[in-house]
C-alpha cells in the first residue's frame, strides 16, 4: 500500500526563497556567499579615499551565517 499523497508531497517540498536574503547575498560558483559592504548609500564624501575604495569590494559571509543562509536561498 502506498503512502497518502499529502505525505509524499510533504517529503519532496522545498523551502521558499527568503527574498530579503536573496537580494543582499550572491552565491559564487565555489559555494561561497558574498555580500556588499555596509555604509555606501550616503555621507560618503567625508570618508577618506582609502575607505571609499575598500567599500567597493564585496565581503565573504562568515561560515556560521553562511550555513543557515544557504537554506534560505
Amino acid at each position: 500500500m502506498s503512502p497518502p499523497s499529502w505525505l509524499v508531497n510533504l517529503e519532496t517540498s522545498m523551502l521558499k526563497t527568503h527574498k530579503a536574503i536573496a537580494k543582499r547575498v550572491r552565491l559564487t560558483k565555489t559555494g561561497k556567499l558574498l555580500k556588499r559592504k555596509g555604509g555606501q548609500d550616503h555621507f560618503n564624501s567625508r570618508e577618506s579615499g582609502k575607505v571609499t575604495r575598500n567599500k567597493r569590494s564585496d565581503l565573504a559571509v562568515y561560515s556560521t551565517f553562511a550555513r543557515s543562509m544557504k537554506n534560505l536561498i
